[in-house]
């Protein structure tokens, strides 16, 4: 009989996850998604009420989560915080914007956006990092970008500046620690509907400048998300590392 190749599990039993930004949008849709694929998950963010809903939440589905109130560009906090603590996957999530014309960027905006979406990242991942390599363990770290980490957009310098640069973190990493077995890759999501980005969408020529760029003319959802965070997370992507998997229904394929 012809041997036959065995698919890869994607399921995470036996796994433990953190997840940053878990209250809400992409961050509490990745804690779901690793939740029903068996992980145990930490959901990480500043509003303890969310993340405490929210794991309650997933435990009322007969999963595994705990909330965590991190402020995490508050670097003593999460080195503190995260001492001691294995974790399999970190998806790196916790990110924010401030869109405007490039002349009136202020010093506030720029610190603010670099200290979360970039700066917050990179120590997260560090202190996941000491702690793999310390317990000799691989794992994954999933790096939430954008499809703004490939391509510039008008009035977004700041966050396509830090999207980038974290987009070169990923590559960086991913090869330094590829000989050890720990990957990182990045998530490079198009513009989904989330709490985040609902207010831009209720200006209809934004919208529309959007879905011009979206080749399949809709904003993304965030279930759309759940099967490339398991998928990046699992075994199923082993031989990966050190790239992004971009979901953008087209944007940068022009």
């Amino acid at each position: 009989m012809m041997q036959l190749p065995a698919t890869p599990s994607f399921r995470l039993d036996g796994k433990r996850a953190l997840v940053t930004g878990a209250g809400r949008g992409i961050g509490l849709t990745a804690a779901a998604a690793l939740a029903e694929a068996g992980a145990h998950v930490t959901l990480a963010a500043r509003t303890t009420s969310e993340i405490e809903e929210a794991a309650a939440a997933i435990r009322a589905r007969g999963q595994k989560a705990e909330p965590l109130t991190l402020d995490v560009t508050d670097n003593n906090a999460v080195q503190a915080a995260l001492k001691g603590k294995i974790f399999d996957v970190l998806v790196n999530n916790a990110g924010t914007n401030r869109p405007g014309p490039f002349i009136e960027v202020t010093e506030e905006n720029y610190d603010l956006i670099f200290d979360l979406d970039m700066r917050a990242c990179f120590f997260v991942a560090q202190a996941i990092v000491r702690e793999l390599i310390a317990a000799k363990r691989t794992g994954s770290i999933i790096n939430v970008t954008s499809q703004l980490g490939h391509v510039g957009w008008a009035g977004r310098t700041i966050y396509v500046s830090a999207k980038h640069a974290l987009e070169g973190f990923t590559k960086a990493l991913g090869v330094e620690l590829a000989p050890i077995g720990i990957r990182v890759n990045s998530l490079a999501p198009t513009f989904i509907e989330t709490p985040m980005t609902k207010p831009f969408f209720e200006n209809p020529q934004f919208k529309k400048a959007v879905l011009d760029k979206i080749k399949m003319g809709r904003l993304g959802t965030l279930e759309e998300l759940m099967g490339a965070i398991v998928f990046l997370a699992s075994d199923a992507s082993s031989l990966m590392t050190g790239t992004s998997l971009i979901v953008d229904g087209g944007w940068t394929a022009e």
